[in-house]
């Protein structure tokens, strides 16, 4: 992940000093949703970096539709972000029009937020729409000197975003899926070292294959964790990587040809 830089990580740093105090009392307090909105929209500028006047925008809290919030660059959709009261418990379906909205404007990222409470959505543009829950974290247990922590924060500042760390957030939390694991134990170079290892135990035990993998999908790993969407996406992802390798492989082994032909004939010459 890209270093965050100081000015930004002393800002993340003295914002959750800042505003732990600020949503304990308003907890206290049991503020209303509009005033939670307020709170929220003062940690996008003074935490994540947001211009609250031209960057931060509720244009999309028609009649309580959509979202009640959204951030903005150079008047592109960053996220939207859709807020309950302080005191809220978040529910999933709080934010299905914010995720139709999103998908039909071609925006990734939803947050789902009590100001306390943060959940970051990304979604995903299949039929039927789907999300996924990408990060999840409560701001009063944030350790404003904790490197983990203040990497989060991070990927959702208006920085992340033009740098992209939220996506880079995400491939990150994806290659340690169980999904991602199950299709990399899946796939023929860890099958064939898995069949190596075996047969270098018991020399005389004729392993094939399709045996090991037919093995390992019904007796070894859940049928969830190989049959589902997720799943396919993340094969789908190692073949191509695979595939890449294969390649750049095959090209060295080119190269190497052809330097032992020139060779050879420059020999011949002398």
């Amino acid at each position: 992940m890209k270093p965050i830089p100081k000015k930004v990580a002393a800002r993340l740093s003295s914002g959750i000093k800042k505003f732990r105090n600020i949503l304990e009392d308003a907890r206290s307090r049991d503020i209303n949703e509009s005033d939670t909105v307020v709170i929220i929209t003062d940690m996008l500028s003074e935490i994540f970096g947001f211009d609250k006047y031209f960057e931060v925008t509720s244009e999309f809290a028609i009649r309580g539709t959509y979202c009640d919030l959204a951030t903005k660059i150079d008047g592109d959709l960053q996220y939207l972000i859709e807020v309950k009261a302080i005191g809220v418990e978040l529910k999933d379906h709080y934010i299905k029009q914010a995720i139709d909205y999103a998908a039909n404007q071609g925006v990734d990222w939803v947050i789902l937020t009590n100001g306390i409470t943060w959940v970051v959505y990304k979604i995903s543009f299949s039929k039927p729409i789907d999300k996924e829950q990408v990060i999840t974290f409560n701001f009063l247990e944030l350790n404003n000197k904790n490197k983990s922590h203040l990497e989060m924060l991070f990927s959702l500042t208006k920085e992340g975003c033009n740098k992209s760390i939220l996506d880079e957030y995400h491939s990150r939390k994806q290659i340690l899926s169980k999904y991602f694991v199950g299709s990399v134990i899946m796939s023929e170079p860890i099958l064939n070292a898995i069949r190596k290892e075996l047969r270098r135990i018991e020399p005389e035990v004729k392993i094939e294959i399709e045996q090991l993998k037919d093995l390992i999908q019904q007796d070894v790993i859940k049928r969830e964790v190989l049959d589902n969407e997720k799943a396919k996406e993340a094969e789908k992802r190692i073949r191509k990587y695979l595939n890449k390798l294969k390649k750049k492989k095959e090209k060295e082994k080119e190269n190497i040809t052809l330097n032992v032909s020139e060779t050879s004939g420059l020999s011949t010459e002398q």
